[in-house]
Formats: structure tokens, sequence, C-alpha cells
């Protein structure tokens, strides 16, 4: 059982993986200013020691996804004030670098991937929302008829 044939020897030395030209590339991408946007969610996990937290939000990001893993977060901030399951409103710093088209191109035909930048996530500051009391009151009429 042999292996197939590959034409392109440079550009896949590493059959599974990138050129070493295209991890170079995206390795020294440089990053520009960051936008702020802010979304609502909720944490999936907190990772105390590495400063970092994985997050569900409800409106899309700037990449489309709403799972963000490994948002960086300031060490300003107290993570173990963090709490699973409640709803947050999230002020994220959204970093956003270009790749190329030689890239692009790349990622495309070998891996199926529409990708035309990288993101890089940093949580600025966060507020706990009181979603119960936007909720209608709920009336204990079924309780005082019991009465």
């Amino acid at each position: 059982m042999g292996r197939t044939k590959v034409t392109k020897s440079e550009d896949s030395s590493q059959e599974e993986g990138l050129p070493k030209w295209a991890e170079d590339e995206i390795r020294s991408a440089q990053f520009g200013q960051p936008e702020v946007i802010t979304r609502t969610g909720y944490f999936l996990d907190i990772y105390e020691s590495d400063y970092k937290v994985d997050i569900q939000v409800y409106e899309q990001m700037p990449d489309g996804r709403t799972i963000v893993e490994g948002l960086d977060v300031p060490k300003s901030m107290t993570m173990s004030d963090f709490m699973k399951g409640f709803v947050y409103e999230y002020k994220i710093k959204v970093f956003m670098a270009s790749l190329g088209a030689k890239v692009v191109d790349l990622l495309k035909a070998k891996f199926g991937l529409d990708m035309k930048a990288i993101y890089r996530f940093e949580l600025q500051e966060l507020q706990l929302m009181d979603v119960e009391s936007d909720l209608p009151a709920v009336s204990s009429s079924s309780e005082e008829e019991g009465e």
C-alpha cells in the first residue's frame, strides 16, 4: 500500500498541516487597533490560572462565531467572582489581522476554510445582568386560591 504521490513537494512537505511559509505568515500577522464590541452571554468555562475564559454569546462576533474559546482576561479582574449560569454583558476588544491572498487561497483549497483574517479577543469589562427582573412578575394566585 503506497502513499499517493504529491506533485507540489514544497507546498505539501507537511501533508496534514500548513506549509512552513503559511505558518510563518500567520505567526507574524500584525493585529490592528482593537474595536470594542458589546455582547451578552454567559461563561462556559473559567481558567483562573491562565486568565482565560470560554463564553457563549447571544449575538454573533464579527467573524460569525457565538462561542469564544480562550478569551483573554486582564489580570486586574477578579476571576473568582465570575459565575457560570448567569447572563453578563461583555465589553470585548476585538483585534483583527488580515491574511495574505496566498494563505487565504491555501486555506480554502486545502482545508475548505473561508478565512480572510485572524481574530484575537480580550475581555475589557463585564456586568452581571439582572435578567430575572426583566421577566413579568409571577403571580402567586394559584397558591392564594388554595388557602
